[in-house]
């Protein structure tokens, strides 16, 4: 089994950015935490982060190519502006769980909004980094 781990805007800073509601784990640290349950998993998995929404785009299409059996994303701000990415998942049909570090629900009005979540099997948030971990389990069937 593979997964795509896909993130957009500022999660590359992480434990730099606001760390009152995004803790002080790094963005290494993210990826090491899933590549050691993807092991634990025996899933493989990649991971691709981009300020660019064109770019999270392409990787949305490239897990299609790379024959992806999941998605676990994260589009950041993109998620409450970007009809692309939701298309983007759609076109690919790929097994889709958005995640969010923070609740965005328990933010400001304008966060309340998805676009993306129509297209995914699963939404996580406000489960801190441990989210992607559901995320993975959830794909992998070990829910």
């Amino acid at each position: 089994m593979y997964i795509a781990v896909i993130n957009g805007p500022n999660m590359n800073m992480l434990g730099i950015r606001q760390p009152e509601i995004y803790g002080r784990e790094t963005y290494e640290d993210l990826k090491a935490m899933i590549s050691r349950e993807a092991e634990a998993l025996g899933v493989r998995v990649s991971f691709f982060q981009s300020n660019h929404e064109g770019a999270l785009v392409d990787a949305i299409q490239q897990a299609y190519f790379d024959r992806a059996d999941g998605i676990i994303i994260n589009p950041a701000a993109y998620t409450h502006t970007s009809v692309a990415l939701l298309d983007a998942v759609k076109a690919v049909g790929i097994p889709t769980v958005e995640v969010h570090v923070s609740d965005p629900d328990a933010r400001e009005d304008f966060r309340h909004v998805s676009y993306i979540r129509a297209a995914c099997t699963a939404t996580i948030r406000g489960h801190g980094l441990p989210g992607y971990l559901e995320a993975l389990r959830l794909l992998a069937g070990n829910a």
